[in-house]
């Protein structure tokens, strides 16, 4: 697999300027931002009241916004945008969800529009770090498993393709936060197993001057409207 960055992924495929888009599961609106600045009139939905707050502090550099919304339910009008992105997001829709998912987004798109999913796979050294804690074996495979019956949404794959991108880290500290930030609940089995969770950092990681590296398999998938 080729060594690429998600942005190097969504520079290739995705014709961002002047594109009206739609990130599903934006965070803290990194991505929204970095969408904004390529030219994209971007639109970040996010379920977590927390992770809104924390999106709308952050001083805006073009017309972004955000709503608070859900995969399978959101909050756009139909054939409104020209893509759907959901970046490392779509294993975090529950299983019921998932083909609710894939028809909203077919729903928001306008005919030709694109449906963009980047996906982290079950493997790799990032993967097995995190393992002990947030074993997400189950819910990555059912998100790829989902995207097979796009078409049934009108939604045709037109280019998919895997790479490894690079998850970097300053310490084993930034590590824990991480995590526990995106997902509160491994919070005290961290602390269980946190002896192990450090022998894998330290074994699986590469030390650069900055801090830490960690390969992290990717699967991209880009969807066409019908």
């Amino acid at each position: 697999m080729d060594r690429r960055t998600s942005s190097e992924v969504m520079d290739e495929l995705l014709p961002l300027k002047g594109a009206t888009v739609i990130d599903v599961g934006c965070g803290d609106g990194w991505l929204v931002r970095q969408l904004t600045r390529k030219g994209a009139h971007a639109t970040g939905v996010e379920v977590s009241p927390k992770h809104l707050v924390h999106a709308r502090a952050i001083p805006a550099v073009g017309d972004e916004h955000y709503m608070q919304g859900i995969a399978e339910d959101l909050p756009a009008p139909t054939r409104s945008a020209d893509i759907v992105i959901f970046f490392n997001s779509l294993h975090h829709v529950d299983q019921a969800g998932l083909l609710k998912a894939l028809r909203e987004a077919a729903r928001v798109l306008k005919a030709g529009g694109i449906l963009f999913v980047d996906e982290p796979l079950a493997k790799g050294p990032y993967f097995d770090t995190m393992k002990p804690v947030h074993d997400e074996t189950e819910v990555r495979q059912r998100a790829q498993d989902a995207l097979r019956y796009a078409p049934e949404f009108g939604l045709l794959l037109e280019k998919a393709l895997t790479y490894i991108d690079t998850v970097r880290l300053k310490d084993f500290q930034a590590f824990h936060d991480r995590l526990t930030m995106i997902n509160p609940h491994v919070r005290d089995r961290f602390e269980e197993k946190e002896e192990e969770l450090q022998a894998l950092f330290q074994r699986l990681g590469r030390r650069t001057a900055d801090g830490w590296e960690f390969d992290q398999p990717m699967r991209a998938a880009l969807f066409r409207r019908s």
